[in-house]
């Protein structure tokens, strides 16, 4: 297995809470009608939009390249989102949302890490 780590839903709450709209923006997707997916959509993209613009914090920053360097700059990564079901005992399902492979560069993969975070939601489907 190659080598690898996590971002903690306590990073995760650290970073989003620079953003106050977001948690209008969360009341207003609660709010909506279950079957009305368009606005389900709609609503959901700008909730990621707002997290991906969100800056990570220097030291935070910091704490998710500085592992990279161990394996070179020029080294490629991926970068996957991971869900509370998606890694079970015995099976895990990590990037069933978002997955970005071959990643090089600290600014790309915090790039990329950002971009996992965040409802998603299409008119055809979750």
């Amino acid at each position: 297995m190659p080598p690898g780590y996590c971002v903690t839903t306590d990073a995760f709450r650290r970073v989003v809470a620079e953003a106050p709209s977001l948690e209008d923006q969360l009341d207003q997707l609660s709010r909506l009608d279950p079957e009305d997916r368009n606005a389900i959509g709609a609503l959901s993209a700008e909730i990621r939009d707002t997290v991906a613009a969100i800056p990570v914090p220097g030291d935070l920053a910091e704490a998710l390249t500085k592992p990279l360097a161990r394996l070179g700059e020029e080294a490629a990564c991926a970068v996957r989102s991971s869900a509370t079901a998606e890694d079970l005992p015995t099976a895990s399902f990590a990037g069933q949302q978002d997955t970005y492979l071959n990643v090089v560069g600290s600014a790309a993969v915090l790039e990329r890490i950002r971009a996992c975070a965040g409802p998603r939601c299409s008119p055809t489907g979750p």
